[in-house]
């Protein structure tokens, strides 16, 4: 499985993207969205991936390159003028401390050699627990526990990495993923047992927080490459995404459980509240737990991201509605078709 070979890059040329962590969750969106987008899209994964694995998309060369040998992907990769940091480690405090400055340095190498624009996707995590309502991209950072911290410190060595002129990077604030597979709160906690007629919330039902549809959220990193050439040497801008409620979610969750038979006779869905201490006392032999428990602080504090800057540049943001993006996210997981009923559509 061997990367197809670049030819010089030419002013009639399609825009290249380098996708780093093509395989996971954001990646594959991104890596949909950009080659959806009429872009040559090179896809890192892992020396090894399996060739069957690995979805044929028109427009996507996949690169089986270890991210630390930057010689390597500068050679596969030229002519690229955007990189994507699309890497995430395991959830866990280790894994965070261990990986993730290592990851962003080898993204920062690939990219500096290309002398191209390096794209981060950012939390909320640098606001901490005492966040205000609304956060804008000048909102004082006064993190809280070591992945905050570590947000802070992760954007600060991108920014002081643009200060040599070879180096472009814009970081893209989003709150909490779900859509385009398994992984994020939707199948592992909130939604795993919906089949039963039971979801299981997090925190207050009344708490609206931002969330992340990940395709529209793959099209904004699109939308944002596009308009590069406008932003400063170091840019963070504001994802909005779906600022809702653990009602209008139950909302949306009923009208599917309806619709496939899954409610209780009661004819409502059973709502179940996370045992935050029971979380908390696993995570002393599960590190994983552990590092979840110490979020808790995002489901209790009301806060949602202000995207004035962002439709600054790009215009309104590509935006499923909250239903159909729900349906879809449990479609990935098999839960549900894709296809809303007539009477929904109307």
């Amino acid at each position: 499985m061997t990367a197809l070979p670049l030819s010089p890059a030419s002013a009639d040329a399609p825009s290249t993207v380098l996708i780093l962590g093509a395989r996971g969750r954001l990646g594959l969106a991104a890596t949909r969205a950009f080659a959806q987008a009429g872009w040559r899209v090179l896809a890192q994964v892992r020396p090894g991936a399996q060739r069957a694995a690995l979805p044929a998309i028109p427009g996507v060369w996949w690169m089986p390159v270890a991210v630390t040998d930057t010689a390597a992907l500068v050679a596969q990769a030229q002519g690229a003028q955007v990189v994507l940091h699309a890497m995430n480690p395991a959830y866990t405090h280790k894994a965070w401390r261990d990986e993730v400055p290592g990851l962003l340095e080898a993204a920062i190498a690939v990219t500096r050699k290309l002398r191209a624009t390096l794209m981060l996707p950012g939390n909320v995590y640098n606001f901490g627990e005492g966040m205000p309502p609304v956060l804008r991209e000048d909102t004082p950072q006064a993190a809280t526990g070591l992945k905050g911290w570590m947000r802070v410190q992760l954007e600060q060595r991108l920014q002081a990495a643009t200060q040599d002129g070879d180096l472009r990077a814009v970081v893209l604030r989003a709150g909490d993923f779900f859509g385009s597979g398994t992984g994020t709160w939707l199948d592992q906690a909130i939604a795993k047992d919906l089949p039963r007629g039971r979801v299981t919330w997090p925190g207050p039902l009344d708490m609206a927080t931002p969330w992340a549809y990940l395709p529209d959220l793959a099209r904004i990193f699109v939308r944002v490459a596009q308009e590069r050439h406008r932003l400063a040497a170091f840019e963070c801008l504001h994802f909005a995404g779906h600022h809702v409620t653990g009602q209008q979610w139950l909302h949306s969750f009923t009208a599917i459980a309806a619709e496939q038979g899954w409610l209780p006779q009661a004819g409502a869905l059973r709502v179940g509240r996370l045992p935050w201490p029971l979380l908390r006392l696993a995570g002393v032999v599960a590190p994983t737990f552990a590092a979840l428990a110490a979020m808790r602080y995002l489901w209790a504090t009301p806060h949602r991201l202000d995207n004035t800057r962002l439709r600054a540049l790009i215009g309104d943001e590509p935006h499923t509605g909250f239903d159909q993006a729900v349906r879809l996210a449990l479609a990935d997981l098999g839960l549900v078709t894709s296809q809303m009923p007539q009477a929904e559509l109307a």
